[in-house]
């Protein structure tokens, strides 16, 4: 037998999408990252282009160092323009990214031999260039990304950037940045600076730094690559963002996918429909909505990054890789509902469907609190899950997967820094390897 928990404010949105949901909310935009070999996909573009889902847009990769200067004072455009050129004719804006990053730098610039003064000639053009060629096309730009490592002590990167100029090479590249472009938004981006410890502490010290400085700086991304079930808590990210706002800048979550392990359950989809709502909520309980906006790391599992770079794992995103809504479609939705009813977000929970030894049908309330129903050891999860949609009628949702494939669980030790005193970093659901690498 199955019992399914219906939500009705789900079923009143019927119509409603991402974005429209969104700014009803309180937020700017709902958007996506993309990448040029994407925009073949008749179909994918045509979902990409529907603002009441995605108003916003973030080139993945056609932005960075290595696709804009490959040789020393060569600019090639080309790869950026085709993603702003679509932006432009569906009236969304872009978040543009990145200028100023450890990674996928041509080996002239990662293998160079710099004093302080040759690298930050080169850096400064770099910026002043691509800028002035994307003004007014950037709502912004995300001017610094990934400053810190991953070590428990979450110092800064020893990059070539750091080498040469020291951590003063942030303050250059915003002040730059600036120069270039008096009108974009300027944006600090980075991973696990969400979570409570080291990392996080840092960063806020650096920013900080940054703004008593007189640094122009506007904002603040916090990225969001998670693993179902091992998310930081909503409180959490919300207290991280509102550290900034509080400073006077403006924050947004910049590059949310939550990924699993292959094949992927019914309750794994349940578990990322909730997860995904969390981190929209925590979003939307930023004081003075000072959290403008959400964009999503790809909204297809079809050309997630997750696969190429961790083994046996995916299924990171809203949509599966037949351009089908997920159950973690429904997540935002409902958290996105729930924001605009509420005038602040509550935590939500998606229905799913589980096989049970007694048959039930639960409809809560709009003025009660949504809790799901526990699933007890006697229960079953079922293959087939049944959630309350955007167009407002309970269906089934089947992962696509076969018997032969085997689920394997992601090393903890290799992932997770283990929680010491306070103050140490919190276990993190983020991997060391480059978080935004599309490619």
């Amino acid at each position: 037998m199955r019992s399914t928990l219906i939500l009705p404010f789900l079923l009143s949105a019927a119509n409603a999408q991402l974005n429209t949901l969104a700014v009803a909310a309180g937020l700017k935009y709902f958007g996506s990252a993309t990448d040029n070999s994407e925009l073949t996909d008749t179909a994918y573009v045509a979902l990409l282009s529907d603002t009441t889902d995605f108003a916003q847009i973030t080139p993945g990769n056609g932005q960075k160092w290595d696709s804009v200067e490959k040789s020393q004072g060569v600019f090639t455009f080309t790869k950026g323009d085709e993603i702003t050129a679509l932006a432009a004719k569906n009236s969304q804006l872009v978040r543009c990214h990145t200028l100023v990053w450890y990674s996928q730098l041509p080996s002239w610039v990662s293998g160079g031999t710099w004093t302080n003064e040759t690298l930050q000639a080169v850096m400064k053009n770099h910026i002043t260039e691509t800028m002035t060629h994307y003004k007014g096309k950037c709502y912004a730009w995300d001017v610094v990304n990934e400053a810190f490592d991953d070590t428990s002590a979450a110092a800064f990167r020893n990059n070539v950037f750091y080498q040469a100029m020291g951590e003063d090479y942030i303050r250059i590249a915003f002040e730059t940045a600036r120069l270039a472009d008096p009108d974009v938004k300027l944006y600090y981006n980075d991973y696990n600076i969400e979570y409570t410890g080291a990392k996080a502490a840092n960063a806020l010290t650096m920013i900080k730094k940054l703004v008593n400085g007189g640094t122009p700086i506007d904002g603040v991304g916090v990225q969001g690559h998670y693993i179902v079930g091992k998310m930081p808590t909503g409180s959490d990210i919300t207290k991280n963002l509102e550290a900034y706002t509080a400073l006077g800048l403006e924050v947004a979550i910049t590059e949310l996918d939550i990924r699993m392990t292959l094949p992927s359950t019914a309750a794994d989809l349940a578990q990322q429909s909730t997860d995904y709502a969390t981190a929209v909520n925590a979003c939307l309980n930023v004081a003075n909505s000072g959290c403008v906006g959400i964009t999503i790391w790809d909204f297809t599992d079809k050309y997630s990054w997750i696969p190429s770079v961790f083994s046996g794992q995916g299924a990171a995103c809203l949509f599966d890789e037949n351009l089908v809504k997920k159950p973690a479609y429904d997540g935002v939705v409902a958290a996105l509902t729930a924001g605009k009813k509420s005038g602040s977000a509550s935590p939500v929970v998606v229905a799913t469907t589980v096989a049970s030894s007694q048959s039930a049908s639960s409809v809560v309330p709009v003025s009660s609190p949504v809790v799901a129903t526990p699933v007890t050891s006697s229960a079953v999860v079922s293959s087939t899950i049944a959630i309350p949609t955007a167009s407002g009628f309970t269906t089934s949702y089947i992962p696509a997967q076969t018997s032969s494939q085997a689920a394997v669980e992601p090393s903890v030790s290799s992932e997770i820094p283990s929680a010491t005193s306070a103050g140490a970093p919190i276990a993190t659901s983020e991997p060391v390897a480059d978080e935004d690498d599309c490619e």
